[in-house]
């Protein structure tokens, strides 16, 4: 059954809500009744034999074994992403006891469930291993069905930060929504060289102005300690997407590592974690949390914060998970009534520490709730709604957590606005489709006068082809380059970052460039106009295989257009290309996910391994 929508939701917010509850009503259904048979069953544990509950404790210390062999109390599952090579995640190494101690004295158990991978987009950006990040997150989703199947728990926290692992954590935490589940994040780094100016050196490197040592000293100094990287990309889209929707605690997502705040924030996720478990009165299963409403909340939040474009197929995917069916016209159609409040690298200058002391996610989240732009009666961690998210955390005079109420008014409005005065009306993504088939833009850090660009087509078949003619000297005059062969059929649909230095230059010395792929480019994309995520993509029959250099391309962000301006009868004659794919396929582990790039889907389905 659709949901009702109260009067003080925004009529366009109900609306895109109603559709997609109507849309996804047999699939829902189908979901809810799948975790209601495995919430019947009640907790499997104590129905295991003998030999099997013996083995799930056989290393515990002598208080939590005779704990989990009477089955009295709760015992928390801990998926962990922990590495030490990920800065975002190097804090989780002491997490586990914290949340074991939280756990104890809650009259429970915690044990850690297993471990999924966690790999750094950072250090593959550019390399063969970026061709394996976005199946990661499918990855990561079948780790943590893996972790849980031992069906020894009665709620699971996840410690997640960065891009593809918290929506594969999260589609993992689905395939089991008949537990409560909690998001603990570990906050980010302490500000280090503004965005701005990395953004710079790397634009004279790409010139050939400065030398290795100078870019080497500038990433250096703004990758530099334990945290998330402090650019608005998709790992700090994915802390502010939590939040919104539910799974942390209120104000927890940009609270920096290794602080007494940080610890209590964690302390206090395991004890609600533990509070929210069937054997009590509180039980609040997590595919029953995450329904229409969050989901909406989740996309008007990546458009309020300018997020990371890679949700746009992420939301999606997690989504289909929960037996809910989103499309980009949902996305875009949110887009339309959603105010850009903040301005937060590569949509400013300001990084997300600078975004947090300006009032954060409390204030994003008042102001949404106050302008009808948010659903306030959802389910959450804490509970209350979402009107229990304006608040923010605090340690009292006595080192314990409290809680206040969140300003109402910003600290630094080149950060952060209200919605009576936005950075634009408008969020800042937009749908594309035409004779090329279906896009997505992110203009929030896109000057108004490049919304519009027709040019030429430069075509290349890999990002390295394009710095090749850079380098070469050969790009020259206005263009608009398409990169191709670059979807999850293809090769994994690698980000494609090492593109925006030699376009940004190029767009610098005043020529109209902008770029068309069916590849990604993430939270990062910058100020250069790119259309990404092409469907269908070159490798699937789509008709950016059809292009040929010289070809006018018209993208049009105003109106939604992407266009091909090449006579129709020339244009039916046209045989695709082919790309030499083989290279892609083998090496750094990529020839162990044939099966996954044969069974992928389409990016406006979630590029997903999964039935959708």
């Amino acid at each position: 059954m659709a949901h009702a929508i109260p009067s003080s939701v925004n009529a366009r917010i109900g609306e895109v809500t109603e559709r997609i509850a109507v849309r996804s009503r047999d699939a829902r259904a189908r979901y809810l009744e799948r975790i209601a048979r495995a919430a019947e069953r009640g907790p499997t544990r104590a129905k295991l034999g003998c030999a099997n509950q013996a083995h799930g404790f056989a290393a515990c210390g002598p208080s939590d074994k005779a704990m989990l062999r009477e089955g009295a109390g709760a015992n928390l599952g801990i998926v962990t992403a922990y590495n030490d090579m990920l800065s975002a995640h190097q804090p989780y190494e002491g997490y586990p006891e914290l949340i074991r101690a939280a756990a104890r004295r809650a009259g429970g158990t915690a044990q850690v469930a297993g471990g999924v991978p966690a790999m750094c987009d950072g250090v593959t950006q550019g390399e063969a291993g970026m061709e394996l990040s976005l199946f990661s997150r499918d990855v990561i989703a079948l780790s943590t069905a893996v972790a849980l199947s031992h069906q020894t728990f009665d709620a699971a926290v996840f410690l997640g930060i960065c891009d593809k692992i918290v929506p594969g954590l999260v589609i993992g935490a689905l395939s089991f929504g008949h537990l409560p589940a909690v998001f603990i994040p570990a906050g980010p780094m302490t500000s280090g060289l503004p965005n701005d100016e990395k953004a710079k050196i790397r634009q004279l490197f790409a010139e050939g102005k400065v030398g290795r040592d100078a870019l080497m000293e500038a990433e250096s100094q703004s990758y530099h300690g334990p945290g998330t990287c402090t650019f608005y990309g998709t790992a700090n889209t994915n802390q502010m997407m939590m939040e919104i929707m539910g799974l942390h605690l209120p104000g927890a997502s940009f609270v920096n590592p290794n602080t007494p705040l940080r610890d209590a924030l964690t302390t206090a996720a395991a004890e609600r974690a533990m509070a929210m478990t069937a054997l009590g009165n509180d039980y609040v299963p997590v595919g029953r949390m995450l329904d229409e409403k969050a989901f909406v909340n989740g996309i008007v939040g990546l458009h309020a914060t300018g997020g990371s474009t890679n949700h746009t197929l992420h939301i999606v995917a997690m989504a289909a998970a929960a037996g809910i069916r989103l499309t980009w016209d949902d996305f875009s159609d949110l887009a339309d009534v959603t105010p850009l409040l903040c301005r937060v690298y590569p949509n400013g200058k300001a990084d997300v520490n600078h975004f947090h002391a300006a009032g954060g996610m409390g204030f994003v989240i008042g102001e949404l709730l106050a302008d009808g732009k948010l659903h306030a009666d959802v389910e959450t961690v804490w509970g209350g709604g979402l009107d229990a998210y304006t608040q923010e955390p605090m340690l009292n005079p006595d080192g314990t957590l409290g809680w206040r109420e969140g300003t109402t008014a910003s600290g630094d409005e080149a950060v952060l606005r209200g919605t009576k005065a936005p950075f634009q009306e408008t969020g800042g993504l937009k749908l594309l489709a035409g004779e090329l088939g279906r896009a997505v833009i992110k203009t929030s850090a896109i000057a108004r006068e490049r919304h519009i660009i027709e040019a030429p087509a430069r075509v290349f078949h890999s990002q390295e082809e394009l710095q090749a003619a850079f380098k070469a000297g050969s790009l020259t005059g206005d263009f608009i380059a398409v990169v191709r062969f670059q979807g999850p059929k293809a090769n994994g649909m690698p980000e494609l970052h090492k593109l925006m230095p030699p376009l940004g230059v190029l767009q610098d010395r005043g020529h109209k460039v902008a770029l068309v792929t069916d590849g990604r480019l993430s939270g990062a994309s910058g100020k250069v106009p790119a259309a990404i995520h092409v469907t269908p993509e070159a490798a699937d029959g789509g008709a950016i295989a059809l292009i040929r250099n010289g070809d006018m391309i018209r993208l049009d962000a105003v109106n939604g257009t992407l266009k091909i301006l090449v006579e129709p009868e020339i244009w039916a004659e046209r045989a695709p290309a082919s790309a030499n794919l083989a290279p892609s396929h083998v090496g750094v582990g990529r020839e162990l996910f044939a099966a996954f790039r044969a069974a992928v889907g389409t990016a406006d389905t979630g590029a997903s391994i999964f039935a959708v």
